[in-house]
């Protein structure tokens, strides 16, 4: 009996990548604005900014996704009240089904989030420079990447972005009659009770942000054992519970540099820490840089004044 196999089609090939970029820009960024000959689009994963593509303006807000078709000219300006976060892709396509995505304006879910936190991850170990200069027009490949076959990994990662998005948001994809949960039902109630555990308490951290709490109060006030608790972590993101909460008021504390509303020590005070040295090592310890070292790279960054260290 002869096995004949299929080629399997490909709807959606990405060519060349031109950057894959992060960025947290300050409050009152301003990007002038250009056009190129391939796709581009720009996610919030925090803040807002205001947007301009082609005649048209908008505000993209945290989750929202907006693309930018070939030769269109498209701009970036923070809107002033909150510093944001930005996901900025840039590639080559010339598939027919590219177009779905012009002129969108689109939501992301948990997967597509996913699926970008996988590209940032591969692309720090890929290029040999930073990913938060937005004037940086090529990115440097490290030779030999950290880790084996990450360009190729970005490449089918970008595609299966592109292909979730186009798949949940049309028409075809809504039709399609999906096969019934084969996994035991216990199993699958209690990965989803973990995962709702895993909201609860992250929810919880961000409302007492400003607080210090312990690893007890957290299991107390959200009736959770402590070894199941840190186990639902390390699953979910490979944290320890403090450790993630650390690392939350880190975040939490860059925006509110890049906001120039508060000083460092009425940040380190608004975050509950001890005192403002403390405040200082535990910033280096997350981000390698003092939170004046920071806030100077950003505003040099703001200023066209960024160079690679």
């Amino acid at each position: 009996m002869a096995y004949n196999g299929f080629l399997p089609e490909n709807v959606i090939n990405i060519g060349k990548i031109y950057s894959i970029h992060y960025f947290e820009y300050m409050s009152d960024f301003s990007f002038e604005g250009e056009s190129h000959d391939f796709w581009e689009f720009i996610c919030v994963d925090k803040g807002e900014v205001e947007v301009t593509g082609g005649d048209k303006k908008f505000i993209l807000h945290k989750g929202e996704i907006a693309f930018h078709e070939l030769n269109e000219f498209h701009n970036v300006t923070a809107t002033g009240t909150i510093a944001p976060n930005l996901i900025v892709i840039s590639f080559q396509c010339d598939d027919n089904a590219i177009y779905y995505f012009r002129k969108k304006i689109l939501k992301m879910d948990d997967v597509e989030r996913n699926l970008l936190a996988s590209i940032i991850f591969e692309a720090r170990h890929t290029f040999q420079c930073r990913l938060d200069d937005p004037y940086l027009q090529n990115m440097p490949l490290k030779q030999p990447p950290d880790i084996f076959g990450s360009q190729q990994m970005i490449r089918l990662l970008i595609e299966q972005f592109l292909i979730h998005l186009a798949r949940r948001y049309s028409a075809s994809y809504t039709s399609v009659v999906r096969p019934k949960d084969t996994m035991p039902a216990a199993k699958s109630t209690k990965s989803k009770n973990d995962i709702e555990v895993y909201s609860l308490v992250t929810e919880y951290m961000k409302e007492h942000i400003r607080s210090h709490v312990t690893i007890e109060q957290i299991c107390k006030d959200n009736l959770v054992g402590r070894s199941r608790l840190q186990k639902i972590f390390k699953n979910q993101c490979g944290l320890g519970i403090i450790d993630y909460f650390s690392k939350l008021k880190i975040n939490t504390a860059k925006e509110l540099i890049r906001s120039r509303h508060m000083n460092f020590t009425q940040i380190s005070d608004y975050l509950g820490y001890t005192s403002i040295h403390y405040f200082s090592r535990q910033f280096k310890k997350e981000t390698g840089m003092t939170p004046s070292e920071y806030a100077s790279s950003i505003k040099a960054m703001s200023e066209g004044k960024f160079e690679e260290n």
